[in-house]
């Protein structure tokens, strides 16, 4: 199974790097969504591009990415932690027509939270969509974050993904001007079955035999969600006996629906008399 994203640094070039390939947890992260064509080709994509910049993280933390717009494809989410246990979402309208990026998302924003155990709060930043694909929205917001030039290569299909993932040194230059480029250009050679068919040795012996590369320990991906049942029960105590049963008596039953986390939490009539049993209808003054 290919769940793992693996680092690797051209040595005489100052170019780091990392592929990330996933099958069955992708496989599971789509389970039950019936997302269309172009909407899992997108999201994976994404998804691939999240764990790549989640494993780069100078600090680890929590990763969230949100692409915001006015397309067809109205909202991308991907979460990824420290241990690289990621989740993801999409929402979409109707009329879906293949297109790229750009096409699909419209104008709209990256939204990207970062939380790491050192900070009182949340780092944010929200920028302007900018770029056709998803790997040219990605560039450009680390081309103008980070100031270095860094290229993605994705490939995305309903039973895998990868991404391959370079970016250039402030020293990559003065070690061989023409490395970045020639680096590029052999990157760039890499074809959708070939990346989502080989291994990253593999790729990286497909891509650049003739460079000297230093691969590192691969790190596992995984989809660990387990369903949170009390936290849910919770949530409908404190919106209260009156507007729950609202709800039940409107709809018959209620069902609750955790896209991030791909679960699903229904409540008959039993359940809710079950979860309010103990819980008094007017709640207790406090002085």
């Amino acid at each position: 199974m290919n769940n793992y994203v693996q680092r690797f640094l051209f040595d005489d070039l100052d170019i780091r790097g990392a592929i990330v390939r996933l099958d069955t947890v992708w496989q599971k992260l789509l389970t039950n969504r019936n997302y269309p064509a172009p909407v899992v080709k997108l999201l994976g994509q994404m998804t691939a591009t999240t764990v790549l910049l989640a494993d780069n993280l100078k600090q680890a933390g929590r990763l969230t990415l949100q692409l915001r717009g006015n397309g067809p494809v109205s909202l991308l989410v991907i979460d990824c932690n420290e241990a690289l246990n990621v989740r993801c979402m999409a929402q979409h309208g109707d009329d879906l027509k293949s297109g790229s990026a750009s096409d699909l998302l419209g104008h709209g924003q990256l939204l990207m939270s970062l939380d790491t155990e050192s900070m009182r709060e949340p780092y944010q930043s929200v920028v302007p969509l900018n770029g056709n694909s998803i790997a040219e929205i990605f560039e450009h917001y680390l081309q103008q974050s980070e100031q270095l030039a860094s290229r993605f290569f994705l490939a995305a299909s309903p039973t895998g993904i990868t991404g391959l993932f370079l970016q250039k040194m402030p020293t990559t230059d003065e070690r061989d001007v023409d490395g970045w480029s020639r680096i590029e250009a052999l990157a760039g050679t890499a074809k959708e079955d070939e990346l989502l068919g080989l291994a990253s040795e593999q790729i990286l012996t497909r891509l650049f035999h003739e460079e000297t590369v230093r691969v590192f320990e691969r790190q596992p991906v995984t989809n660990d969600c387990p369903e949170d049942w009390e936290k849910v029960r919770n949530m409908l105590r404190t919106l209260g006996r009156e507007e729950v049963y609202g709800a039940l008596k409107e709809h018959g039953a209620i069902l609750i629906r955790d896209d991030l986390a791909n679960h699903e939490y229904r409540f008959d009539k039993a359940a809710i008399d079950a979860l309010f049993s103990n819980v008094p209808d007017t709640p207790p003054s406090v002085h």
